[in-house]
């Protein structure tokens, strides 16, 4: 293949979007039970003694240990032509790992085993490369499976609220029924029926040197900007708590960016696919500047809503889109293994960029916010030299 070609063979269209809303009923569980616990966590790594470094750690961490085997889970798809084997692998190690999390009793521990429970997102690049091998629209595709994935966040938010407010849950037992819940994720995946295509022969790096340069340039940005939005809804509900000194206000602020998120992801998808990824993301890229420099000057309850609905709508430009962006620009043969790339590459910039902001939230939450805005502007410039096909 020569390099940068790229090669798309026929969409499975008798079972593409069945695939797609089965992966994304599978996605839906998991998201559920994910999103019982992560709104928790800041909260549960302060309690414990955690600060703003170990805050930023494990921002970061929950990413970037698992880009790894993101990266691995999508060239040994692309290399045995099965992707269903390592999405049902990735689900079945978050579910264990979420059992043994609601035994932590330190905060050491508690970043250990939330960074061994994404070791569970081996699936994501596989069941990327399958979402992209089931539509020839992209945008689209990517954007339902994020709409039923957010859909289980905005319900698991929602009884993770009910939990702990009204039914006065341990944040232990709430992991607990979170980790039993998220079983049911495995259960759509015996119905996927997965298209054939061919397999690869190479090994993963001669795959990655083989990767287009405009395809790797666009990596590169996405790093930039991961370097700033690296999960940071973290320090976003803990500024909401110290604003609003509440738990249950940054819990429900938190239900309503995944609400907007969820509302508007396959909009802008079917957008992205009308108008060109590049303007869609250039939006999101703007929209994620305003916001951070925002909240170095805002600080009422009123604003906090308005900062965590337009939070929403960065997800909702950004995430799926930038995913979207990279299957088109990837050959379907090498396209989990792409993916994977993807994923591994913001994984890991993750990791550094919640290092970062931990350290200058301990300094102090503005000098946080101002940094975090210049990274932005700088990956919006960057963007303005992608080129799309």
């Amino acid at each position: 293949m020569k390099r940068g070609k790229i090669k798309h063979y026929p969409i499975d269209k008798k079972n593409g979007t069945k695939n797609i809303l089965l992966t994304g009923g599978s996605s839906f569980f998991n998201d559920v039970a994910s999103e019982m616990i992560t709104p928790l966590l800041p909260f549960y790594i302060t309690a414990l003694g955690g600060g703003g470094v170990a805050l930023g750690l494990i921002s970061g961490m929950r990413e970037g240990l698992s880009s790894l085997f993101s990266l691995l889970g999508g060239w040994l798809s692309d290399k045995s032509g099965k992707r269903t084997p390592f999405i049902f692998l990735g689900y079945f190690i978050s579910i264990i790992m979420r059992f043994i999390l609601a035994t932590v009793n330190s905060w050491q521990y508690l970043i250990g085993f939330v960074s061994l429970e994404r070791l569970g997102k081996l699936r994501d690049a596989p069941r990327d490369a399958l979402i992209a091998q089931s539509t020839k629209k992209h945008g689209r595709g990517f954007a339902l499976n994020q709409m039923m994935n957010t859909t289980g966040g905005i319900l698991g938010t929602l009884i993770v609220i009910l939990l702990f407010w009204k039914l006065q849950f341990s944040m232990k037992t709430i992991i607990l029924v979170a980790a039993s819940i998220s079983i049911f994720s495995l259960i759509p995946l015996f119905f996927v029926k997965e298209p054939k295509f061919k397999k690869t022969r190479k090994n993963i790096f001669k795959i990655i040197k083989s990767l287009g340069k405009n395809l790797k340039y666009f990596i590169f940005v996405s790093a930039v900007f991961a370097m700033a939005n690296f999960g940071l809804y973290f320090f976003f509900l803990l500024r909401a708590k110290q604003i609003t000194g509440s738990i249950v206000i940054p819990l429900g602020l938190y239900a309503i960016f995944g609400l907007v998120y969820a509302v508007f992801v396959i909009p802008f998808g079917k957008l992205s696919d009308k108008i060109g990824r590049k303007k869609v993301l250039v939006a999101g890229y703007i929209l994620f500047f305003a916001v951070t420099i925002s909240f170095v000057y805002l600080q009422s309850l009123i604003y906090l809503v308005l900062l965590f609905i337009l939070y929403g709508l960065v997800y909702a430009l950004t995430q799926s889109n930038q995913k979207a962006f990279v299957a088109d620009l990837a050959p379907e043969e090498i396209e989990g293994t792409s993916l994977g790339f993807y994923s591994f590459v913001i994984g890991i910039v993750n990791i550094l960029g919640g290092l970062i902001a931990g350290l200058l939230w301990n300094i102090g939450y503005k000098s946080m916010f101002i940094y975090l805005s210049a990274v932005a502007f700088l990956a919006l410039i960057l963007l303005m030299f992608v080129k799309e096909k």
